[in-house]
């Protein structure tokens, strides 16, 4: 398995995570590569299965091929599963090198059992829910099994929509119900005029895709939101 607790770790720092979701697949290395160079620290992987949301991506094939470029930086792979009874898949994505893997609430009538397979698993484990489910849904699970808790401000599936400005407060309610050690991610609308609001609203992990890989200069669009997050 690729995962080492060494990466663990990272989740708790304040970083803008890149979705490989917006990246350019014929250049696909080059370009996580490029955010690397830049100084990103985790790079997102967007998984979707045509039934959860309606489009299709991409499984643990992409995760493994980029996993030892990514571990080679030093930085971590995170695997968010926009999939149907994630609790079938998570072990596979752990073994391909994820570092930490997200299911969504909403996918699974066992969420505890999908996290502690996770974690059984090594890697970090993390639930995620979407813009109308409640902000404390993940309340019976953030003590003993969540490492990363996603809010959705934008509705799951689709790249490059705005960011839905009741998420803001959203996140400041999740950030007060969830334990400190567990990490708060954001994942839709993130670009530099809207980074400094997830922030302050209580999020450390951002992840943007089409602000960064949709940019003539990926790397250069990266450190743009890094700075407006403070996350240089």
């Amino acid at each position: 398995m690729h995962s080492q607790p060494s990466r663990s770790g990272i989740f708790a720092e304040r970083h803008v995570a890149p979705s490989i979701l917006s990246a350019d697949f014929a250049r696909l290395g080059s370009q996580v590569k490029d955010v690397l160079d830049a100084g990103a620290r985790i790079i997102h992987v967007d998984v979707m299965d045509g039934h959860f949301v309606p489009p299709i991506t991409f499984g643990a094939l992409i995760v493994g091929a980029i996993a030892d470029l990514v571990h080679d930086a030093g930085a971590a792979i995170d695997v968010h599963l926009m999939i149907e009874r994630p609790e079938r898949q998570v072990e596979e994505f752990a073994r391909a090198g994820a570092d930490n893997v997200t299911i969504h609430a909403e996918a699974t009538p066992h969420v505890h059992y999908a996290l502690m397979k996770l974690r059984d698993a090594g890697v970090s484990a993390g639930a995620a829910i979407c813009p109308a489910t409640p902000a404390d849904a993940l309340a019976e699970v953030a003590d003993d099994l969540l490492g990363v808790a996603l809010c959705m401000s934008v509705d799951p599936g689709w790249g490059a929509q705005e960011l839905i400005p009741a998420s803001l407060g959203k996140l400041e309610r999740m950030r007060d119900m969830l334990p400190r050690r567990v990490a708060l991610e954001v994942d839709g609308g993130v670009h530099s005029e809207t980074a400094a609001a997830c922030t302050a609203a209580g999020a450390n992990l951002l992840v943007a895709g089409s602000a960064v890989f949709e940019s003539d200069d990926p790397g250069g669009a990266y450190t743009e939101i890094a700075a407006a997050a403070g996350a240089l």
